[in-house]
């Protein structure tokens, strides 16, 4: 059977002025979205750690009734405080019809470099799980840090920090407010926090 193709729907997230560049592997598939972003799937707590260690509130970009995330505040608090978005893949080939990292096959990384040069006050990439790891380390020919730690690399005359958080997803085994206490590391050291 021929797998088809699927290539990335959203374009890269990159506010002026933008610090920190997040990193996913993939989106899900469109039936799994509730809203047209990065980490749509209302399952996924990534939006609920930003409402943590931001507003002290994991239902801060939450519209609970409607099951949605607030798309509009999403993108208005990223340019406010220099988050860019993006994910490790352009291609991919799903091998099971679900969300899980570890079956899609990456026909086409991203051109991180590309991404880097438009967004020139970025001082670290985040990538948000396993895959995204392997594929941004594939690419960069570098050793990935341990979760919830970083490693130092030169970018063009830049110095740069590879951070490595934990996935997003309820099915990585660490309670949100864990999860939360690793990410807040990686938004002080950028004095977001």
């Amino acid at each position: 059977m021929d797998i088809p193709v699927e290539r990335h729907p959203f374009e890269p997230f990159l506010p002026e002025g933008a610090k920190v560049l997040m990193l996913g592997s993939f989106p899900p598939q469109p039936k799994r979205w509730s809203m047209e972003f990065y980490y749509p799937n209302f399952i996924n707590d990534f939006w609920r750690i930003i409402g943590i260690l931001f507003f002290d509130d994991r239902d801060r970009f939450v519209d609970i009734h409607a099951k949605k995330f607030k798309l509009q505040e999403i993108k208005e608090f990223c340019s406010e405080k220099g988050i860019a978005m993006f994910d490790t893949a352009t291609a991919v080939r799903r091998l099971k019809d679900n969300a899980s990292d570890k079956f899609l096959e990456v026909v086409e990384p991203t051109d991180i470099p590309a991404l880097l040069r438009r967004i020139p006050l970025c001082e670290a990439v985040v990538v948000t799980g396993e895959k995204a790891a392997q594929t941004l380390c594939e690419a960069f020919g570098t050793e990935a840090p341990a979760v919830g730690d970083y490693s130092e690399f030169s970018f063009e005359g830049r110095n740069m920090r590879l951070y490595r958080m934990p996935s997003t997803s309820r099915a990585y085994p660490l309670p949100i407010q864990k999860k939360a206490d690793v990410y807040r590391r990686l938004f002080e050291d950028s004095g977001m926090l």
